[in-house]
């Protein structure tokens, strides 16, 4: 129905209108010529009454029992339905005509009067049923009161003459109504059948939006595995030569080596961020917050990099708290404060905090290029910069202002944002205040997790680092690189392939009385096996019975598998992975309570 034209669908409208009209009174209007003809009989005693009944039923039921319009009917077939309802409303118009000549004797007036009053009320009922078809409006009226008109004016007499022009003026003003309800009736139609495609084309839009930003996810989270797959092990043989060639001149280039994988690591672990928070898996806990302590580490973090710039930094104590997370509001700050040095070239940044009501206003001023109007509904967009064509690392990648935004939604802070060209920019993140605590919470805040983390190297003794290892991982290179790394740091380390293979070598393991401390699978195994449920299956978790500590490794960001995940309560880390977040999460897994298999 859609894509007909708009013409046939207000047509098919119109008849179906006149069809419904029709269908409902056929019974009234049987009725009526049955008590109008009794009662002109019994005025008139005329015997041609009883034709005038006879030929109206006839007309009456040659309708009814004739095939008429239903809602199948196609809509191109419109126009002939309507020149056949036309028709039909002419010939019972041309049959009322006839009455005026009948029940019009000459000098009642009782009856004549009682006659017009009758072919009145038709008349206002034909324009009322027939106006959204002109032609059986004008088909039907026309010859019903033209029959009146004549009839009155051929008895010649003042009354009759008067009755006659009365009768003329009346039709006119009828017709004149029916004609404007028609055009009315019409642009009503045009406009809710309008209004229909623009819905629907803006629900195509809609969804063509949605797939577009679904093909966007997954083709993020495909590019992101395929990328941390090689990086991830990159970073492993990386960081077992790094090890190796510790203390001597060789080592420097390790390092260096070691600087830009990690630089790396932290782009794609930018990306991973909008995953996680479209996700859902990133969960606000809700306390109240000491904004000095949190600015506190916030201008350690910035003050060398705006003092490199020659950039000023203003980040102004307040003593107000408010309600928030401040791990995710830090967070929040810190995107702010590194887009306002990202484009400020002179001048500097402030970051202030103001008591407004039940409500704090946090506000990062700068003097940098400002945001043209037309851009300022871009800039939260992901990967959308401005004044950076050629897309200069060292101005990141774009996201930071799009995770601001994620986060305020999550949050409930709105952000607010003004700007004038070449002038500045100013954002301001509306938060709710909160009553002083006791406690200070400075505690709860890293000094400096923006800056670039140097990597801690686990000692190779320390004690508390699993004596023996299963990784699963269907990439031959991370399993290499994988067993190399923790035997150099005097793990036992033991790698499979497949579920068949981990599976035969903990059974081994527990007939030589040697169990696996920890299980470590990769969540995307070959032919799309699901690592997360084969390690749940191997770890004894699904079996109620002895368990083995699992640690997940993965290079998925798709927000829908970070979710099952996070249902899941297994511990994940993401390639690439630091080794000192490896080693620390293993360290803290071997501590914990639990028995081998």
């Amino acid at each position: 129905m859609a894509d007909t034209p708009l013409n046939q669908r207000v047509l098919r409208e119109h008849v179906a209108s006149v069809y419904f009209n029709y269908n409902a009174t056929f019974l009234a209007r049987v009725v009526f010529v049955l008590v109008l003809g009794a009662f002109m009989y019994l005025q008139l005693g005329d015997p041609m009454v009883l034709p005038f009944v006879v030929l109206h039923l006839t007309l009456y039921l040659c309708m009814y029992f004739t095939p008429r319009w239903n809602p199948s009917v196609p809509a191109a077939d419109s126009a002939w339905w309507a020149r056949r309802i036309t028709r039909i409303v002419t010939l019972l118009g041309f049959a009322d005509a006839l009455a005026p000549w009948i029940f019009v004797p000459a000098g009642n007036l009782p009856v004549t009067a009682a006659l017009m009053v009758v072919m009145m009320g038709n008349c206002a009922r034909a324009v009322q049923s027939l106006r959204p078809l002109k032609a059986a409006l004008f088909g039907h009226t026309l010859p019903m009161m033209g029959g009146l008109i004549i009839a009155l004016a051929w008895q010649r007499d003042s009354i009759h003459l008067f009755l006659a022009a009365f009768a003329s003026i009346y039709l006119f003003l009828m017709l004149r109504v029916g004609v404007q309800e028609h055009r009315l009736l019409a642009d009503s139609l045009i406009l809710r059948f309008e209004k229909e495609a623009l819905a629907v084309r803006l629900a195509e839009q809609i969804a063509a939006t949605e797939r577009a930003s679904q093909e966007k996810t997954r083709f993020l989270a495909s590019a992101s595995h395929d990328l941390r797959q090689p990086l991830h092990a990159i970073a492993l043989f990386g960081a077992a030569l790094e090890n190796e060639l510790r203390g001597r001149p060789e080592g420097v280039n390790a390092e260096r080596l070691m600087r830009a994988v990690n630089a790396l690591g932290t782009s794609l672990d930018t990306m991973l961020d909008i995953s996680r928070l479209d996700a859902g898996v990133v969960t606000p806990a809700l306390q109240a917050v000491q904004l000095d302590a949190l600015f506190l580490p916030l201008n350690h973090t910035f003050s060398a990099r705006a003092e490199q710039k020659q950039l000023q930094l203003r980040v102004r104590a307040s003593g107000l708290w408010v309600r928030s997370d401040p791990q995710l509001l830090r967070r929040m700050l810190s995107n702010l404060m590194d887009n306002a040095l990202k484009y400020t070239v002179h001048g500097g940044v402030t970051v202030t905090a103001r008591e407004r009501g039940e409500f704090v206003w946090i506000e990062v001023r700068d003097t940098g290029i400002g945001i043209a109007p037309e851009q300022s509904n871009r800039i939260f967009e992901e990967f959308y910069q401005i004044d950076n064509p050629g897309r200069d690392r060292s101005r990141g990648l774009g996201i930071g202002l799009s995770i601001v935004q994620r986060l305020s939604r999550l949050l409930g802070h709105p952000v607010q944002m003004h700007s004038r060209l070449g002038r500045g920019t100013h954002f301001r993140v509306v938060l709710p205040a909160a009553a002083p605590q006791a406690s200070t919470l400075a505690g709860n805040f890293p000094t400096d997790a923006a800056a670039p983390q140097q990597e801690h190297r686990p000692r190779r003794t320390a004690p508390a680092l699993p004596a023996r290892v299963l990784l699963l991982d269907d990439e031959s290179e991370i399993r290499e690189a994988m067993t190399g790394l923790l035997r150099s740091h005097s793990i036992d380390a033991f790698a499979v392939a497949d579920e068949a293979a981990a599976a035969a070598a903990l059974q081994q393991a527990s007939s030589e009385g040697r169990s696996f401390d920890l299980l470590m699978c990769d969540y995307r195994l070959a032919d799309g096996v699901d690592g997360l449920d084969v390690g749940l299956r191997l770890s004894g978790r699904r079996q109620g019975g002895p368990t083995i500590p699992l640690l997940l490794i993965t290079g998925e960001t798709s927000p829908d598998r970070l979710q099952r995940v996070r249902e899941s309560g297994v511990p994940v880390l993401f390639k690439p992975v630091a080794t000192d977040s490896l080693f620390r999460m293993m360290a803290s897994m071997a501590s914990s309570e639990h028995r081998s298999i």
